[in-house]
């Protein structure tokens, strides 16, 4: 497994403040935004703007890159007849495979940054069910941030999203990982 300076992150209901605590806590440089629609009703101060003011005057550069990253791509072709995403076409799209090069890019010139989504758990979310898995692929393990001090890697993740199976069924097919359900 390579060294990786790749994390991930959720926001949830944290406060921006408790937020950019946990990112200070692991050194992270750069923030990747990972939204397709980098936007919180809920809770706004992770709304773009307001999230690269705050950011930037806590010395850490804000990134969007949903369109590439972003788990409901504008693309059609991604989701199947019932409007579901599905992350196995996902990930075999030019724009998907581009974004993905970058990240691996900036993990061999050991830039510290963090991709972030709105959800607060990995397992639930497409940075470790789809990003994650795909650069674990590339030997990549990415360091969920859980909170200040605190990660998971994407084998324990995917480990507590499968309660230990691991990601392939008895025959040895991938699970998919798009569903809420539990596994």
């Amino acid at each position: 497994m390579k060294e990786t300076t790749i994390y991930s992150i959720g926001h949830g209901n944290k406060k921006i403040e408790d937020f950019i605590s946990e990112l200070k806590s692991f050194d992270i440089k750069y923030l990747l935004d990972i939204r397709s629609k980098p936007y919180s009703k809920w809770n706004p101060q992770f709304n773009q703007s307001a999230l690269e003011f705050e950011l930037k005057n806590n010395g850490i550069t804000y990134v969007f890159v949903g369109d590439t990253l972003g788990g409901l791509p504008e693309d059609r072709s991604c989701y199947d007849y019932n409007g579901k995403v599905v992350y196995d076409l996902i990930k075999e799209k030019e724009f998907f495979k581009k974004g993905l090069e970058r990240l691996t890019i900036a993990n061999q010139k050991k830039i510290n940054l963090a991709i972030m989504c709105s959800e607060s758990k990995p397992e639930e979310c497409h940075r470790s069910k789809l990003i994650g898995q795909e650069l674990l692929n590339k030997e990549i393990s990415i360091r969920h941030i859980v909170s200040k001090d605190r990660i998971k890697s994407q084998q324990t993740v995917m480990n507590e999203l499968t309660k230990g199976k691991g990601t392939t069924d008895l025959f040895g097919n991938e699970i998919d990982f798009t569903s809420r359900k539990s596994y």
